[in-house]
């Protein structure tokens, strides 16, 4: 009995020892991303932040009823961008996304563009319609790659698809803290705190029409693309978080196991030592 509960012991030893390679190995792999990942983020988001400043404060100088991007159409259905990762074994990160909009969209109909291979799956399952099921790599999509993104949006805007246009992503924030954020793309409203006043110091040529349908591609493909370095750098840092955290767990198991393995040895012993002496007092 103590023999056979000894051999279990060793044989989940082992399994712990293996996965706990795994984890390191995982975790490692996570923290040379990081860098690269960080500098990528940080290089994307100025161009995000005036670009969106910019567009916005357009917006509010706008007077034409006829720029389809300003006007808000309650009638249809929304349209949601959710970046999730292409795979799991990274902590809350996909399901803390997911949580997030489906709570923004309770009771709306919408369509989605899923980007990643857990929110293509995800929403799939869910039977949502989706504009595309093409995008399941998120490190991959270059500025290029949104553009095109950018400008099918567009076009289904334009055709009615949708009214409005959400893009949910995961916000870096530090290595232990990655929110999940939903900002609207389309239309473009003003921001809460900002003045819905004309800003008469900015002078437009063409005038603020032309200028918001040649620069509304590369606004999208911005933040898209900004949101896109967020989101990676985000899951990054959530896997190498949930990996460390796993390789500690693994190590105090086999600690665990290792002491379990030790008194059994030691109760063995003192049975054998225990039966020994009974036989020769016999």
């Amino acid at each position: 009995m103590a023999g056979t509960s000894m051999k279990d012991i060793k044989l989940r030893i082992k399994s712990v020892e293996s996965t706990m390679q795994i984890t390191k190995a995982m975790q490692l792999v996570a923290t040379s991303k990081l860098r690269r990942a960080k500098e990528r983020m940080e290089m994307s988001r100025p161009y995000a932040d005036i670009a969106r400043q910019a567009i916005i404060s357009a917006s509010i100088s706008c007077d034409d009823p006829t720029v389809p991007y300003l006007i808000k159409q309650t009638d249809k259905k929304s349209c949601y961008i959710i970046i999730a990762g292409e795979r799991g074994l990274a902590g809350g990160y996909n399901n803390n996304l997911f949580k997030a909009q489906l709570a923004h969209a309770e009771g709306k109909e919408y369509c989605a563009l899923p980007i990643g291979r857990k929110a293509i799956e995800k929403y799939t399952r869910l039977g949502v319609q989706l504009l595309s099921d093409a995008y399941h790599g998120v490190e991959d999509l270059n500025v290029s790659r949104c553009r095109k993104i950018a400008g099918m949006l567009l076009d289904e805007f334009r055709k009615g698809t949708y009214g409005d246009l959400y893009l949910v992503y995961t916000s870096f924030k530090t290595m232990m803290s990655q929110e999940p954020e939903i900002i609207q793309l389309l239309p473009v409203l003003p921001e809460d705190g900002m003045k819905k006043e004309k800003n008469v110091s900015t002078v437009y040529d063409p005038d603020i029409k032309e200028m918001l349908e040649a620069v509304m591609q590369d606004y999208l493909a911005g933040t898209l693309y900004s949101a896109l370095c967020n989101s990676f750098l985000s899951e990054v840092a959530s896997r190498r978080s949930a990996m460390d955290s796993a390789t500690k767990n693994a190590g105090d198991m086999i600690s665990e196991l290792k002491l379990r393995f030790n008194r059994a040895r030691q109760g063995a012993i003192t049975q054998e030592i225990t039966e020994i002496v009974a036989g020769a007092e016999q």
